[in-house]
């Protein structure tokens, strides 16, 4: 650093005050650890980018205490419509209907700029807006970062979160590599009069064997409007296809507040951490990946990747017991499972954006055979080999899956929901049936729920330690003894027939700290 310049001294720098960044500064700073976040705006987004929360991104932020106040300002929409020829061809939500241990079925459409606006003003550090970025430097210790107006940051890690032009991701020198289908879309947010019948339904136009046209509702009675053109594409063109798909029907277009174009593009980072896994900067969100806008992928995956990093920077930043080998598990699992999972966004978003070009009805089968990925409620880590899945499995309780949003009952008689109980940032250990009092090890990191059958009194005749939970649920048999850790992020880590087996997953990673 240059002689005489104030420098400030965080744990970690977030480069980009998109979603990404700020989901990822405000979960870190709730875990006691100081952030900076720089963005090159020159101020917080004020309209378009991306329009929907799918189901698991709804669960993460409810464990972050955000949904409520989102959920009383967008629209619940869990079906799909085709219209061609005049009149509805299909209406299909099987895939939101039928999921499992999940409360919220539905995405919940809003536009991006009232989510930044949440998290933002949940965010007890400033947003440095207007701040571009102009060098990073990556030290044995430390990351140095200049921005062009002067501003100096020391951190003893960076997160890249500065989209698709990363300049993070070409300082740790990693490809970006993809494809580039030659596809020019246009996107409006607007609001209509029409005479067609209008309903909270995601509605895929169908024209001469083709589904170009893509209408969402959203929040305020706006409307959102994707349109595949072919040549030049213009806001008159757009908004001239859109009549030709909806006619017999008549639409005007009252006030348009956003028109922007996009270019597919499907690129995963060869690495999301530098120095082969063992850097100190970190690629989340759209500096890590980009894809097409078909499923809603893009703003979700980004707060998939900040709900995963911030709880592992807060256990290596916060010393929690951890042994000498387990920063480097912990941070290459970020890269293995994140890396992998967008790999497979990319997959999915292709596979939709190319079948715009055909039949409504072959789209809406390509919705359907990707829908674990369009609802998020189905990715797994399961195949990545990451080190912090131990392979095993007990019914619905499997290493690598998304933790089930199960039905609990309190010792007050209270349903509650696992969901509704979880704390961002510790592990969930989940002793299901009967099980013999045991010392907990890691009492520190870990949230201990026993979890007996209904019917039963779930404290008499049975000694709990200190901290432990007490429930009754109407899933747990009398010939259930099983054992479940789920990790900050809500997904499982080990399913064992003991105890002993859920404090070996831990000893991993963990010294052992308490015997309460």
């Amino acid at each position: 650093m240059d002689a005489g310049v104030e420098e400030q001294n965080v744990d970690v720098a977030i480069i980009g005050g998109g979603p990404t960044g700020l989901f990822t500064g405000l979960l870190l700073s709730r875990l006691g650890v100081s952030v900076c976040v720089l963005d090159a705006k020159p101020k917080s987004l004020d309209l378009g980018r991306a329009d929907a929360l799918n189901a698991r991104t709804q669960q993460y932020l409810e464990i972050a205490n955000l949904l409520e106040p989102l959920l009383s300002q967008g629209i619940k929409c869990n079906t799909s419509s085709t219209f061609g020829d005049g009149e509805f061809k299909s209406r299909q939500n099987k895939w939101w209907i039928g999921l499992e241990h999940a409360l919220h079925k539905n995405f919940l459409m809003l536009g991006q700029p009232v989510v930044e606006e949440l998290f933002s003003s949940e965010l007890k550090t400033s947003v440095h807006y207007g701040e571009q970025v102009s060098s990073v430097r990556e030290l044995e210790d430390a990351v140095e970062i200049a921005t062009t107006s002067g501003r100096r940051v020391r951190s003893r890690f960076a997160i890249g979160a500065d989209g698709a032009r990363s300049m993070v991701r070409r300082e740790m020198g990693v490809s970006f590599t993809g494809t580039k289908p030659e596809m020019l879309w246009a996107v409006l947010d607007t609001f209509i009069d029409t005479d067609f019948p209008v309903c909270p339904e995601i509605i895929t136009f169908e024209l001469n064997g083709q589904s170009r046209v893509s209408w969402i509702p959203r929040e305020r009675g706006l409307c959102r409007f994707y349109v595949l053109i072919d040549g030049e594409v213009t806001q008159e063109r757009a908004q001239e296809s859109i009549k030709q798909h909806m006619a017999p029907y008549n639409i005007e277009f009252t006030k348009t507040e956003w028109f922007s174009t996009f270019e597919v593009k499907e690129r995963v980072a060869s690495s999301f951490v530098s120095r082969g896994g063992e850097g100190r900067l970190i690629l989340a969100g759209d500096a890590a990946h980009v894809h097409s806008v078909n499923g809603g992928q893009g703003l979700n995956t980004g707060i998939s990747d900040a709900f995963s990093l911030a709880w592992r920077l807060a256990t290596i930043l916060n010393n929690h017991n951890l042994k000498p080998e387990a920063c480097d598990k912990i941070i290459r699992s970020y890269d293995i499972e994140r890396r992998g999972t967008a790999q497979n966004v990319v997959d999915v978003a292709a596979a939709l954006v190319r079948d715009t070009i055909r039949k409504a009805k072959q789209y809406v089968g390509t919705i359907e055979k990707n829908a674990g990925y369009i609802t998020g409620m189905g990715v797994s880590y399961e195949s990545f080999k990451s080190p912090l899945i131990w392979a095993s499995e007990r019914g619905i309780w499997k290493a690598g899956h998304r933790c089930p949003d199960v039905i609990l009952r309190n010792v007050g008689g209270k349903n509650t929901r696992l969901y509704t109980e979880a704390i961002y940032g510790n592990y969930i250990i989940l002793l299901i049936g009967n099980h013999r009092t045991v010392a907990n090890n890691h009492g520190d990191i870990t949230k201990t729920y026993r979890v007996r059958p209904a019917l039963t009194n779930s404290t008499e005749g049975k000694t709990l330690n200190s901290g432990e939970c007490a429930y009754e649920a109407d899933w747990v048999s009398d010939e259930d003894s099983f054992v479940v850790v789920v990790r900050p992020d809500m997904y499982i880590g080990y399913v064992g027939e003991n105890v002993d087996d859920c404090s070996s997953y831990l000893d991993e990673l963990y010294c052992r700290t308490s015997t309460r």
